[in-house]
């Protein structure tokens, strides 16, 4: 049984990048934080991550402060510290330093109580290739629904 609850997903990120590979790492989190990730006030729509000094950060995801925090909580733009095996970072760091390539937050998730995050090694779509990726679901969509309506 998998002890898996996905708080969040980017749904830009597969819009806007053709997604390579995809790693799990771990969040340095303050107690505020993990209590509004519980509660699903996360945003990672304009999100990355970059490896500054050996470390990969969270830059641009936005979690909301805690109701119940008082005035101890946390900063809710702050950078993140992303937890990996140094071999993953340096891995990561060295492919997303090629050209084209960045590490873009595909979603949140709570995995056996602890916060996860799916970071995936994207490549730019261009403009093209999202209009045809909007024209093949609704074709799809459309024979769906005439399938649908055959069966009846």
């Amino acid at each position: 049984m998998d002890n898996t609850k996905t708080i969040t997903v980017n749904k830009k990120a597969y819009h806007d990048y053709h997604i390579v590979e995809s790693y799990e790492a771990g969040l340095a989190l303050k107690g505020s934080e993990i209590k509004s990730i519980r509660l699903g006030r996360v945003n990672i729509k304009d999100a990355y991550a970059r490896s500054e000094n050996g470390e990969l950060w969270l830059f641009n995801s936005h979690i909301s402060a805690y109701q119940a925090g008082g005035f101890n909580t946390h900063e809710p733009d702050r950078k993140r510290k992303l937890l990996m095996h140094r071999d993953q970072i340096a891995e990561l760091a060295a492919q997303s330093n090629q050209k084209g390539l960045t590490l873009v937050p595909l979603r949140i998730y709570i995995k056996s109580g602890i916060a996860k995050l799916e970071l995936g090694l994207g490549r730019g779509k261009k403009q093209f290739d999202k209009r045809d990726a909007i024209a093949r679901r609704e074709t799809e969509r459309i024979v769906e629904r005439a399938l649908k309506t055959r069966r009846r």
